[in-house]
């Protein structure tokens, strides 16, 4: 089946994760523009349970990126050559939200949080940075770093900076093993 490409498609088959980075310091410019397309994410009953905090500042990165890259999470230690790193901060959501989550038994803070980076990061790309999530990273020391206070936890990390590398595309699966109409 061939499929006319849209700008999007282009965009989202463009975007690689970047595990290289150049040293240049990202444009706020650049990033203001992330955070806005992060900021317009739909949300489960518009909770908006999610805070990003963007580190840039290299004495902070550098703490940060010691705390949370240490011991076990020390695999993402190259995360920590971005010159950005961001962490994505969940908040307590709405009531309505949480009664979802207990009727419904999905955390729907996360899939926010997923559809909310997931703009940040498409934003990245269209102004020319590269990104690549990281899960695997110590939270409570993160949180630590960064004073978060009770009730807020480091979800996800960003690493944001140009890219110093043009990974090849990983093969996805065909779309007739992907999706189907009326049936699985």
């Amino acid at each position: 089946m061939a499929m006319s490409e849209s700008r999007f498609l282009a965009l989202a088959s463009a975007r690689r994760s970047i595990r290289k980075f150049k040293p240049d310091p990202v444009d706020r410019t650049k990033l203001d523009l992330c955070l806005e397309a992060a900021r317009l994410a739909p949300s489960a009953c518009n909770a908006q349970p999610y805070r990003f905090v963007v580190v840039d500042e290299p004495a902070l990165k550098e703490k940060f990126c010691g705390a949370v890259f240490s011991g076990v999470y020390s695999a993402c230690k190259f995360a920590a050559a971005a010159p950005v790193i961001v962490a994505v901060v969940s908040d307590t959501g709405k009531l309505s939200a949480w009664l979802g989550n207990q009727v419904q038994r999905t955390d729907f803070r996360l899939m926010d949080i997923g559809i909310a980076a997931e703009h940040f990061v498409l934003e990245a790309a269209e102004q020319g940075l590269g990104t690549c999530w990281i899960g695997w990273f110590a939270a409570k020391a993160g949180a630590r770093a960064l004073g978060l206070g009770p009730g807020r936890r480091i979800e996800v990390l960003i690493a944001v900076g140009s890219p110093d590398e043009a990974p090849a595309q990983r093969p996805r699966k065909l779309m007739e093993k992907f999706g189907s109409y009326n049936k699985i």
